[in-house]
């Protein structure tokens, strides 16, 4: 007997004013040992691919970012099949040319958060490598369909613990030691999809400079909220396009992640 198909082949985790993506969508609520995830999974066809969207905050943002269910949010995805994820995000530029509106595809990440679970494997010897944490092919097909919103191609992420927002000092050092943008929910998530090996691409929505790069205020979560909201159209059909590009046969190392590793438990 062949097995069921799965529910999803590919996820999307919305950040920040992207509570919702797809139309028609299913709702699946998932059961998983880390508890609930943020929200109850939507899941539609776009494309001709099975698509699932999960809202990283939760629909009424009722999860600050240092209390996400990181681990469930991907441990869901997994369960229902998904074997790729877009991560859209909200970010504050290190750079004066990265003002709001920006788009950017990171291909680094500078982890400087405190206190948050980040593994799965608390029990044996499972070390993955992450010297490149995004998927090489989930890049190239988000760049592919960001050249609409002339997105620049690469960068570091600085993840910080939040919730507040960076100090001008922690700002001006973010950008000396080669941030591009900082954020903070790209770790542990990033790293939580490797270890389930799967492919994790983030995509960036600039919504400010951040404090220490020019201007006389700090950034406001007014101003972060609204500029989200002006882009969320061009967001979202990048994204749909996205969706439909990306490899239906997975050839890129995130697959192979856990090759010849012992795991503690059976994946999903």
């Amino acid at each position: 007997m062949n097995p069921s198909p799965p529910a999803a082949e590919i996820g999307v985790i919305g950040g920040s004013g992207l509570y919702a993506l797809l139309d028609g969508a299913i709702e699946h609520d998932v059961t998983t040992p880390y508890g609930p995830p943020s929200d109850k999974i939507t899941i539609a066809e776009v494309g001709g691919r099975r698509v699932a969207f999960l809202p990283r905050h939760g629909r009424d943002h009722r999860f600050p970012p240092h209390k996400i269910p990181y681990r469930a949010n991907l441990w869901a995805l997994r369960s229902l099949g998904v074997r790729q994820i877009v991560a859209p995000c909200a970010v504050g530029g290190l750079r004066p040319e990265l003002g709001p509106g920006t788009f950017v595809v990171p291909d680094q990440l500078i982890d400087r958060t405190s206190g948050r679970v980040q593994t799965f494997y608390d029990e044996g010897a499972v070390h993955v490598s992450f010297a490149d944490p995004y998927c090489p092919a989930g890049r190239a097909a988000v760049l592919d369909s960001a050249a609409r919103v002339n997105a620049v191609d690469g960068g570091t992420m600085i993840v910080v613990e939040g919730p507040r927002f960076s100090t001008r000092a922690e700002s001006r050092w973010f950008t000396s030691i080669g941030g591009t943008i900082v954020n903070m929910t790209g770790h542990p998530e990033a790293v939580l999809a490797r270890e389930l090996a799967l492919c994790y691409t983030a995509i960036a929505l600039v919504t400010d400079l951040d404090a220490g790069v020019e201007g006389d205020h700090g950034v406001t979560q007014e101003e972060v909220f609204g500029v989200f909201a002006e882009n969320t159209a061009r967001l979202r059909d990048v994204l749909l396009d996205a969706v439909t590009k990306l490899p239906a046969d997975r050839t890129c190392p995130c697959k192979d992640t856990l090759e010849g590793i012992k795991l503690p438990f059976d994946l999903p």
